[in-house]
């Protein structure tokens, strides 16, 4: 049986960024847009060129994604000109395989929100449609508030569609923006939109203020259209998007829907899922949800003694998918079972072989623990479990030592009058039985103890040149001000490899050393420096 291709369209970055406190910066978006191309994405909707600064960067040049790279932002001004629209020119400048625009599609809204005509507004979806197909990348057009106008006035709402349509657009897109449509709502008016739009250039587009935007998706899919829009974790403004990390699996997963459809995902991309979700949650400095469907910690969480006693036969008897198709983790709360697995697994995934039966595996897991116990986060911090797992298992090289390390803040008057705040940092090493003092100054002590740290490794130097900090988070875990603090950072090369660590204590000068130290060390590893 030939199974139909369902587009998946993810826009995290732009429509998710509009969730209450969510705030992406440049280096945020290239690694989950980076993350999300792994997944399989077919498009990944990144930003506004020209809505803002971060935004224009981000379009300024070719990301050289494997993703399909799409750019957002409205159909022209009524009134005025491609040509004459500076936000539309923007928007053709931007190095984007695709741009989606978005279009009023309610009358309500052309006279209230546009102060325009019907027939200027649809004027203005055909042009805009025709000048992105023009400029040789493919248009996508958002058709905002459908559901809501085509309630109140279908043709209307079609004569937008088919406009869209007509003009060249690859994916005529059906949004529920106000997310008030219910499921069998949305299965009808999509059903009657087909017969104007073909089934394989319609999508949906949902937000989820009655919490049935996955569902409402699927009943989209049903009713014949082809792409989904999402977010991953269903981030967005309000109750959030349709989620995507909840829609992926099922579409896979489930076989009403595995058996007819395909996607860019393959199952070995969909066991990415969990780590992409957790990715995301800790760039945004916020606690994954334990309870999400598929994703979350609590997801294959095993409590009760007959549960666990059945999930240890067949864990068919209380799980609907397996934990590991979408990179998750069973875990059997009175057993250790699932523990072993997790570390067995994890480190078959970084190529450290280990006998099942190694009694090392049980102290490693007992590690761990003790150090989630108190903080230490490793789902999102991989190089930092493989540097411990790799020192408990012994093959470990002990570059250097760090003997002591002292930051001081002073605030003081510069030349010019002016208040300062200057943070110097000394740290003392000994690599190979030399003992090496390096002094550093920065914009605050971090940044400082960074500098320090890495301005004279002796013979590791080199290896350590194109190291670059690119992001530094803090999570304060305890109340108060001993609280207990976590810092994750993340690292980059020369090369754009990537990777995160973590360090844990109720100083925050003292967490942020350990998890600089972790990333150094990392890379001397990874990069096969010569043990002294």
């Amino acid at each position: 049986m030939v199974r139909e291709k369902l587009s998946l369209y993810d826009t995290t970055l732009r429509d998710g960024a509009q969730t209450q406190g969510v705030d992406f910066s440049l280096e945020d978006k290239l690694l989950i847009a980076q993350q999300l191309d792994v997944l399989g994405i077919d498009y990944v909707e990144a930003g506004y060129p020209g809505a803002n600064p971060t935004d224009t960067r981000l379009y300024a040049e070719d990301r050289k994604l494997g993703t399909k790279f799409t750019a957002f932002g409205m159909t022209k001004r009524a009134g005025r000109s491609i040509s004459n629209d500076p936000g539309f020119q923007a928007l053709l400048a931007a190095k984007a395989d695709a741009i989606c625009l978005v279009g009023k599609t309610w009358d309500f809204h052309v006279d209230v929100a546009l102060g325009s005509t019907l027939e200027e507004n649809l004027a203005g979806i055909r042009d805009s449609v025709a000048a992105v197909v023009e400029s040789g990348r493919e248009a996508l057009l958002d058709c905002e508030h459908f559901f809501d106008g085509y309630k109140a006035n279908p043709d209307y709402a079609l004569s937008c569609a088919k406009a869209a349509y007509e003009a060249g657009a690859s994916w005529v897109v059906l949004c529920d923006t106000n997310g008030g449509t219910l499921p069998e709502e949305v299965e009808a008016i999509v059903g009657e939109v087909v017969k104007h739009v073909p089934g394989d250039h319609l999508g949906i587009h949902v937000h989820n203020d009655t919490d049935n935007g996955v569902a409402n998706s699927l009943a989209a899919v049903r009713a014949g259209a082809r792409q989904i829009q999402g977010t991953l974790n269903g981030l967005g403004e309000r109750c959030g998007n349709a989620n995507l990390t909840s829609i992926i699996p099922t579409l896979m997963l489930k076989p009403g829907y595995a058996e007819r459809f395909e996607t860019g995902v393959t199952p070995d991309k969909l066991r990415t899922l969990t780590h992409a979700s957790r990715i995301l949650d800790e760039v945004l400095n916020r606690a994954p949800n334990r309870h999400a469907p598929y994703v979350g910690e609590s997801a294959f969480a095993h409590k009760g003694g007959i549960h666990v006693s059945a999930v240890q036969k067949d864990p068919r008897t209380y799980e609907h998918v397996p934990p590991e198709s979408v990179g998750n983790l069973r875990k059997l709360l009175v057993s250790d079972q699932g523990g072993r697995s997790s570390i067995l697994a994890q480190l078959d995934r970084i190529g450290i072989a280990v006998p099942k039966d190694d009694p090392r595996i049980g102290r490693l897991l007992d590690e761990v623990k003790e150090r989630e116990a108190v903080g230490y986060a490793y789902e999102a911090a991989e190089a930092s479990f493989e540097l411990l797992a790799r020192r408990m298992l012994g093959n470990v090289p002990q570059f250097f030592d760090v003997d002591s390390f002292r930051v001081l803040v002073e605030r003081r008057h510069n030349a010019l009058g002016r208040l300062v705040t200057i943070s110097e940092a000394t740290v003392k090493v000994t690599i190979d039985g030399e003992a090496v003092m390096s002094v550093g100054e920065g914009n605050g002590p971090v940044n400082a103890l960074d500098n320090a740290l890495r301005k004279d490794l002796g013979p590791y130097q080199s290896y350590i040149d194109d190291l670059e900090l690119v992001d530094y988070k803090v999570r304060i875990l305890t109340g108060g001000t001993d609280a207990v603090t976590r810092v994750l950072i993340e690292s980059r090369d020369g090369e754009g490899n990537r990777w995160f660590t973590v360090g844990v204590s109720p100083n925050i000068v003292d967490a942020s050393f350990e998890a600089l130290l972790d990333s150094i060390n990392y890379k001397l590893i990874r990069d096969g420096a010569p043990a002294p």
